[in-house]
């Protein structure tokens, strides 16, 4: 092998999360969370799709679009903000953007495939943890007799499984933001997008989701949305 792999995008993921701040950390994390796949003009081929509704999940192979460092010198070592931002760990036993190669891969449900006859088959899809016009290199149907393990171990994030948030709206956000949006929000913010050392009861947070703008306080194990308008 020499010289450069290109990778060509194939699709892009289509959410309600136009800034990193606040998507989830993990795929599957949110279940409620909608999405869609947008293939690119030279890809609308419903062919390439021929039995994929057999299958209930998908694998994507995605692009850190926001975290592409470029030539920047390789770092072996990276600080995970679970761990407080202080704690190092190997790039290879984490599943940090700032990677030699900027690859993600996420677990995503099958909601429904559309045949749209302006922009090709549109994959819906629960679960996903992209930002919005994220590009995809690949998908793979998930084969749940060889690639769920039950004898798996997690490492250090094992710390983290049950952590969450409770969290509460003021009477003014709840005045904007509709029950079902409100019941999403909820499962969202429960995760902390906070990284672990922003400790200050004092600050106030702000950021966007699906055509929202909300603002939020974290107190100990509470998080309380002050404010929410609509964009």
């Amino acid at each position: 092998m020499k010289g450069v792999i290109t990778l060509k995008p194939i699709a892009k993921v289509f959410s309600g999360f136009p800034e990193k701040f606040g998507v989830p950390r993990q795929s599957g994390i949110v279940e409620g969370i909608k999405s869609k796949i947008v293939f690119e003009p030279e890809f609308r081929d419903p062919s390439a799709l021929r039995g994929l509704d057999g299958f209930s999940h998908l694998w994507l192979i995605w692009y850190f679009s926001e975290n592409d460092r470029g030539d920047e010198k390789f770092s072996p070592t990276v600080r995970p903000p679970r761990l407080g931002g202080n704690r190092r760990v190997g790039v290879f036993a984490t599943r940090s953007p700032f990677r030699p190669n900027p690859l993600g891969l996420s677990l995503v449900k099958i909601d429904k495939i559309e045949f749209s006859e302006k922009d090709g088959p549109i994959i819906h899809i629960f679960g996903a943890d992209l930002l919005d016009g994220t590009p995809v290199f690949d998908i793979k149907p998930y084969l749940p007799y060889f690639e769920s393990r039950s004898d798996a171990k997690a490492g250090f994030s094992s710390d983290f499984e049950d952590y969450s948030l409770d969290v509460i709206f003021s009477e003014e956000a709840k005045g904007v933001i509709e029950e079902e949006n409100r019941l999403l929000f909820r499962e969202i913010l429960a995760q902390d997008p906070r990284p672990a050392y922003q400790t200050d009861t004092e600050r106030l947070y702000r950021f966007e989701m699906y055509g929202y703008r909300l603002s939020f306080i974290v107190n100990g194990r509470e998080l309380i949305v002050k404010k929410a308008e609509k964009i």
